[in-house]
């Protein structure tokens, strides 16, 4: 089962992106523009299909070279073919010429995923030939160039991103989130780095709650607890936040994902389907937006939302994906989990893995979303991969920078055992 969601979401990856510029859509719908984000998470996914031979490396390694190429020489500025800023991305591209979409912003948080991709990839093609060469080299340049001090934007912690016609976005990074990685990229960063203080200024604005039995350091949906670790193993190693409070954010991250089987388990809105092994609030499509009658009340329905547990909101969809991706955390309650989507919600599945959520309240036959997203499919195959080999983990325990950030960052505990050699599916030492 792993194998085939696996295999199936990493053809979103190839298939989908275009082979020229090697850009990933935002989701499989026709017309979609490509995410800087989802295009990160392809890059590695991509590294797991080399690695599987699910794809020749030499097909892969041509069409990483060709996304690398796309960044480091898109221009950047003002003008309408602008693909960036100071090293920074927009959040959405078109598809065919790589120019700004939709007058999105400079996101800093998905070109964190996106530099992550590219960390990787030139980690894993360690081989001597040009094109593995060149792999290596545009991937710590795109790192290198990128910014961080001034995605400050003259406060303490950094900006949520930037556009030309306002400026700095007024929202910045608080609280626990998605944004663990880019706080570790920011710090370890070997030509523009944050200072110290930004990272403590960036916990100062946690919050430490009581949720059922478990002491957590709260963020309602999974796939903040999720996405960063993706990149990076957190097993045994903390900051000061946790480590005086006697926990890790792997640990976290488990006490997050039983959380979300209590919450459904209690099922306090009464929506259908919830259960033991029928779990899974986090960021994803709806039905909505619509309100109809719907297990014995009105109910409110959303499309793409952020839903989250205990305290919402939740509308009674649940995102396959984030289950899977929650696999490292709690392998037997997952497992169950996955065992129990594939029995009983049929339309969970779709051409290129888990489609984006499925909503058993909504119609009485059930519903499921019709397409599926490049930030879902992701984390799949990532999580899984390192469940069952580590790799992406490993080749990230390679990178000097990555080290260094979590070093500034105050982490300690287990840091002497993340040199051991970097090895892949069939046990071979890969990266550099």
């Amino acid at each position: 089962m792993l194998e085939t969601l696996q295999r199936d979401s990493v053809r979103y990856f190839w298939e989908l992106a275009n082979p020229e510029n090697g850009l990933v859509p935002d989701s499989s719908r026709v017309g979609a523009p490509s995410s800087i984000a989802a295009t990160g998470f392809g890059l590695a996914s991509l590294v797991v299909a080399a690695d599987r031979d699910w794809i020749s490396r030499g097909a892969v390694a041509e069409r990483i070279l060709a996304t690398l190429r796309t960044f480091w020489n898109g221009p950047s500025g003002e003008g309408s073919a602008a693909i960036g800023e100071r090293g920074f991305f927009y959040h959405f591209l078109d598809m065919k010429t790589g120019h700004r979409a939709r007058r999105c912003e400079v996101s800093t948080i998905d070109t964190t995923f996106l530099l992550a991709g590219g960390l990787i990839a030139a980690a894993y093609f360690d081989g001597s030939d040009p094109v593995e060469a060149e792999i290596r080299e545009l991937g710590h340049a795109l790192y290198r160039r990128t910014d961080w001090l001034w995605a400050l934007a003259g406060g303490n912690t950094v900006s949520h991103g930037w556009r030309p016609e306002t400026g700095f976005l007024k929202a910045r990074w608080q609280g626990y989130n998605e944004a663990l990685l880019l706080q570790v990229l920011a710090l370890g960063s070997p030509t523009h780095p944050i200072p110290e203080s930004s990272y403590r200024a960036w916990t100062e604005t946690y919050r430490w709650r009581k949720v059922y039995e478990w002491e957590v350091l709260y963020s309602g949906p999974l796939f903040t607890h999720q996405f960063s670790h993706a990149w990076i193993d957190f097993r045994g190693i903390s900051d000061s936040y946790l480590r005086e409070r006697g926990s890790d954010y792997f640990e976290n991250s488990r006490r997050a994902t039983l959380i979300q089987q209590r919450y459904a388990m209690r099922n306090p809105l009464g929506f259908a389907g919830y259960g033991e092994h029928m779990w899974g609030l986090s960021s994803g499509g709806g039905p909505g937006p619509s309100v109809r009658f719907a297990a014995g009340r009105p109910r409110r329905f959303w499309d793409y939302r952020a839903r989250g547990v205990p305290w919402g909101p939740d509308d009674g969809t649940l995102m396959p994906g984030a289950v899977a991706a929650s696999l490292p955390f709690a392998p037997e309650l997952v497992l169950r989990t996955l065992e129990a989507i594939e029995e009983r919600v049929p339309g969970a599945r779709g051409d290129f893995g888990y489609r984006c959520g499925f909503n058993p309240t909504f119609a009485p036959e059930g519903w499921a979303y019709a397409h599926s997203f490049g930030i879902h499919q992701g984390p799949v195959v990532l999580m899984v991969e390192n469940f069952q080999t580590g790799l992406i983990w490993n080749l990230t325990r390679r990178c000097a920078p990555v080290e260094e950030g979590l070093r500034r960052a105050g982490f300690r505990g287990g840091v002497s055992d993340r040199a051991r050699p970097c090895v892949g599916l069939r046990g071979q030492r890969v990266g550099n």
